[in-house]
């Protein structure tokens, strides 16, 4: 019999690496977290959901609305002048032309915008 063999047969381990028992460990014992908290709500969300969801729909087509006027509007290149001096205007006030209807309509929805901003704010949605 060869060297090897009768070692192999003598110590049958020695050929072969042993590895490491694996460890099995129970994951640690903790506590369920608690639910979160809810949220406080105001007097409108409690009792006038339709209010403030109302509201904050008018809101978006505001700002959607007050984009697309804004970029329709051109500008007016009057230069420093027309800064500082101002334009001249006559007193008498004929039909708005298109530029000036656009021009208050933008304000108008500006106003919208601003108090359905302001209204949210304070619903607390």
């Amino acid at each position: 019999m060869s060297h090897v063999a009768a070692a192999a047969t003598a110590h049958p381990h020695a050929l072969v690496t042993s590895l490491p028992a694996p460890q099995v460990s129970a994951p640690p014992l903790t506590a369920a977290a608690p639910p979160p908290a809810p949220m406080p709500q105001t007097f409108l969300q409690m009792h006038a959901s339709w209010l403030t969801h109302t509201v904050a729909g008018i809101f978006i087509l505001a700002a959607i609305a007050l984009v697309v006027l804004l970029a329709v509007q051109t500008t007016k290149q009057e230069g420093l002048s027309g800064t500082i001096g101002g334009r001249v205007e006559s007193a008498y006030r004929g039909r708005l032309g298109a530029e000036e209807q656009l021009q208050r309509l933008t304000g108008i929805v500006a106003g919208i915008f601003v108090f359905c901003a302001f209204f949210l704010s304070l619903s607390g949605i």
